[in-house]
């Protein structure tokens, strides 16, 4: 084997002892009282909904993977156009990513009820038991991604030992066990947020607007279609999300540093691990973190935040201290600046969740002046929403463009020369700030998962009638899990934006390695001047200029503008089919109002089961277009446009995608937290004009904030992984 160093092992022990945590923190939670009767009816209606989807979309996605990996197989063995490995690392991508989906919903839940249990005996227990049950979905995450990056890395070292540009290919190869993470995680996210959405909808037109009874009354026949959707959407959805961030940032940086330190053989090793060390001490810190949050009986939603932000802002301070140390230990060339690179991607990480918590937290002005809207009904509601929501996105735009050039300039010596070795040098400080911004993923994504599992408790305590004590507990933990989730949306989309722009770079040497294989298979590119071009010795520049990427050539800039329109599209599919599902919903809560005698004096049962029927198979059939058409796009655009034309494809789609999620995600939170507000008893509070106002605002944001918007974290990605997977077709056309 290559010379590996003694300290990569760190990355295989941090990964199981993530898991290992994982499974104590499910174990203690498993061990705590689901409630009562009722309660643990509730819990095992949401549970059978929640699984029965899984089950039948992981059916779904299956045939997709079973099709997709025999493509891969005919160009790798038949067209020779691709590694042979990239077929088995594509399966293994998407099903390590399913996996984390499916043990995080799984503990969800199991949570929600006992969380809800848990609120009868104090804030502090129902705190502890939902946020490190969330734990549990960000330690399966970093240790399934951790395990699986590992794991490629010591099977390809073996078997390229010794070859030239061994460890190039092998960076470039891992790269694309990404676009199976990306696939499956797109399959979850947007067939999670259609399925959610369909119930959510449904249940707020109906049941809070028309006929005027409590969210999550159990007397709304939609009302465990809602809770089981919180759970496939926003658990086994964000996972699959997140899981392809934090593998794609990793391998991204690891093959941009192969080609960054390539002359240097003792350095490139060490850069190709470094980002790997730093996500694994991140896991560690991660865990010292889940340890520090609680909270007291009483406490105020500032006391809440502030007990999230004291586990998540002590996990980030130590990594960073702790990049300086692993950077300097490695030895890396310029380690200070790249440990600043590091800091970049964090700062830009927590002022994004700042930002996002501003502009969606009924605490702030914005989301204040929303619900004071209200009071002149909800097409001020609406305007007043969608312009928080367009202005919402300057800080995070600005913030990520800093962060870019900061890391850039920090990792280079802040030379701005474009020679080759600085652009090189700068491309691997922008990955490595990715890294450091999802280094301590453990934690901010149990942050996220805590959201849905306090709202599932929320429920569960309304369903079962607790009382008005136990209820303003749970609306408590209810209402910081609305600003959680938004938060971590921002903060999902933030380092989505900074990987997709190290997979671009990661694009360019994908499209090398392909060029070098064709010309050991006897094809010869030329020049402009008809002089023959050599791969293997050109630099990124030199790449450039041979593909003529500038903004004169018209290829770029038709590629641009089919990536800006890719993103607007498929959130206008994904809406549409949202609206689809939604009004089936409708319609069969208005039929069992009307139908079942005694629904809504509480004297019968609802048919929750026709339910979670709906919202089952629209989502599994209203998500197969847009997931077709991400995976099409990049393919028919490198086929058509060639190399120019993809670059172009994905610069268009990652700065109109980027800046459109958030304008979705933050509206939509906005608009969720001004009707909470709303019910707090302000403006009139429960079944006011203000109210009915707020919810129809509330109802418009949801596929904004839980569909859409947060899918396009995964299109941008995912176009890249496709792009890299494909690249060597686009160079089969040239």
């Amino acid at each position: 084997m290559t010379n590996i160093p003694t300290v990569f092992w760190l990355v295989p022990v941090a990964s199981i002892v993530a898991l290992l945590m994982a499974w104590y923190f499910f174990c203690s939670m498993m061990k705590c009282d689901e409630g009562t009767p009722r309660m643990r009816e509730i819990a095992r209606y949401v549970r059978e909904g929640a699984m029965a989807y899984l089950k039948q979309q992981y059916k779904v996605v299956c045939y997709v993977f079973i099709a997709l990996a025999i493509i891969f197989a005919f160009m790798a063995y038949v067209l020779k156009v691709q590694n042979p490995w990239v077929p088995v690392a594509f399966l293994t991508g998407g099903f390590f990513s399913g996996l984390a989906g499916f043990f995080g919903m799984k503990t969800a839940t199991y949570a929600s009820g006992r969380t809800a249990n848990a609120a009868r005996q104090g804030l502090d227990k129902g705190l502890s038991i939902a946020f490190r049950s969330g734990a549990v979905m960000g330690l399966v995450v970093v240790g399934l991604g951790l395990l699986d990056i590992a794991m490629w890395f010591l099977i390809l070292n073996y078997f390229y030992e010794g070859e030239p540009m061994g460890l190039v290919t092998i960076t470039t190869t891992m790269l694309t066990f990404g676009m199976g993470a990306s696939t499956q995680a797109l399959f979850a996210r947007v067939g999670g947020g259609i399925y959610t959405k369909a119930a959510d909808v449904g249940a707020d037109i109906v049941g809070k607007v028309e006929a005027d009874i409590p969210e999550d009354d159990p007397r709304n026949p939609a009302t465990i279609a809602d809770n089981v959707g919180d759970n496939v959407g926003d658990v086994a959805g964000m996972g699959a999300d997140l899981y392809e961030s934090y593998c794609g940032s990793i391998l991204s940086t690891a093959a941009l540093g192969a080609t960054a330190f390539a002359m240097t053989p003792d350095v490139q090793i060490k850069a190709i691990i470094a980002p790997m060390i730093i996500a694994a001490v991140g896991i560690f810190l991660s865990i010292i973190g889940i340890f520090l949050v609680h909270t007291k009986e009483g406490a105020t939603m500032k006391n809440l935040l502030n007990s999230l932000a004291l586990g998540t802002n002590t996990a980030a301070l130590l990594i960073a201290i702790a990049s300086f140390v692993i950077l300097y230990l490695l030895g890396i060339s310029n380690w200070i600046g790249l440990s600043f690179s590091v800091i970049s991607g964090l700062v830009a990480g927590v002022i994004i969740g700042q930002a996002t918590e501003y502009y969606t937290s009924h605490s702030y002005r914005p989301t204040k002046k929303i619900a004071e809207a209200g009071q002149t009904g909800s097409a001020t509601v609406i305007i007043k929403g969608i312009g928080t929501g367009m202005i919402s996105t300057c800080i995070p735009v600005l913030t990520i463009g800093i962060a870019i050039m900061l890391s850039y300039l920090c990792a280079n010596g802040f030379d701005m020369s474009l020679s080759a070795e600085s652009i090189s040098h700068g491309l691997y400080g922008i990955g490595i700030a990715a890294v450091g911004m999802l280094s301590t993923l453990g934690i901010t994504l149990a942050t996220d998962a805590y959201g849905p599992i306090a709202d599932n408790a929320g429920g569960n305590a309304e369903m079962s009638e607790l009382g008005e004590d136990i209820r303003h507990r749970t609306d408590a933990l209810d209402a910081l899990g609305n600003t959680t989730a938004a938060t971590g949306k921002g903060f999902a989309i933030g380092s989505a934006a900074l990987t997709a722009l190290a997979l671009l770079a990661s694009y360019v040497e994908e499209v090398k390695m392909a060029m070098i294989h064709a010309v050991q298979g006897g094809q010869q590119f030329f020049d402009s001047a008809g002089k023959i071009f050599d791969p293997s010795s050109a630099t990124m520049p030199d790449f450039m200029n041979f593909f003529q990427v500038t903004l004169m050539n018209p290829t770029v800039l038709v590629g641009a503008f089919i990536g800006a329109m890719a993103a607007f599209l498929f959130c206008g599919l994904t809406m549409e089919a949202v609206g689809r599902a939604a009004q089936k919903m409708v319609v069969e809560v208005r039929r069992q109002f009307k139908t079942i005698a005694g629904i809504l004096e509480g004297k019968a049962t609802p048919d929750y089961g026709r339910c979670v029927e709906i919202s089952t198979k629209a989502a599994q059939h209203e998500m197969i277009l847009p997931a077709f058409l991400a995976i099409v796009i990049p393919i028919v655009v490198g086929c058509v446009l060639g190399v120019a034309g993809v670059l172009g494809l994905l610069v268009g789609g990652l700065s109109a995608g980027f800046t459109l999620a958030v304008f979705m995600a933050n509206a939509g939170g906005a608009w969720d937290n001004a009707k909470k507000m709303v019910e707090e008893g302000n403006f009139g509070g429960k079944g006011s004009f203000a109210h009915k106002a707020t919810i129809v605002g509330d109802t418009v944001g949801d596929p904004f904030k839980d569909t859409s918007g947060p899918s396009l974290n995964i299109l941008i990605k995912l176009m890249s992984m496709v792009s890299i997977v494909m690249a060597g077709l686009t160079v089969a056309f040239l």
